[in-house]
């Protein structure tokens, strides 16, 4: 890899550490080519990315940025998935990491505050944006489901009686 190869990559891990709402750096010593792709997949439609850098060049992207304090995870063999949604990328390391004991999350980034692993284990315990938004949706739909349910019971309630009271008519 030439120099100005080095530095577009430096350029491009920039951009994900800038852009992305989280990051997750881990462990991927010993898994197969076959695994390392079905993390990818998994993590693409989760609308996340898996990246694998070196770590010299990982490092040097996060000069100035402020989730700096990560570059103490990368050694080794590591590996970076990251997602512009803050939860979606932990919660798919999270998940491939209980599945496969050869992959192990080190720590991460969400915004400039650093995670350790079990910051990484909070966030994928949070709601995704679209569990959120739809329980937002469902609680602003609440109220007036109660008032059109409130005005449609005495119209049922009558009716229910006037059946009641034909049947008994008719007996």
């Amino acid at each position: 890899m030439d120099r100005a190869q080095k530095e577009k990559v430096v350029e491009e891990l920039g951009q994900i550490f800038e852009s992305s709402g989280v990051v997750v750096v881990a462990r991927y010593e010993g898994m197969t080519v076959a695994q390392m792709q079905d993390l990818r997949a998994s993590m693409r439609e989760a609308g996340g990315s898996v990246r694998v850098a070196k770590n010299r060049l990982a490092k040097i992207a996060l000069e100035g940025k402020p989730c700096a304090s990560i570059g103490t995870f990368l050694t080794g063999m590591t590996v970076l998935a990251y997602s512009e949604d803050p939860v979606a990328a932990a919660k798919v390391a999270e998940k491939y990491a209980k599945a496969n004991d050869r992959f192990v999350i080190l720590g991460g980034a969400m915004g400039s505050s650093a995670l350790d692993a079990a910051g990484v284990k909070a966030v994928a315990a949070m709601p995704s944006r679209e569990e959120l938004i739809a329980q937002i949706a469902s609680c602003i739909g609440a109220p007036a489901a109660n008032i059109a349910g409130a005005l449609g019971a005495p119209a049922s309630n009558i009716a229910g009686i006037l059946t009641t009271l034909e049947e008994r008519q008719a007996a």
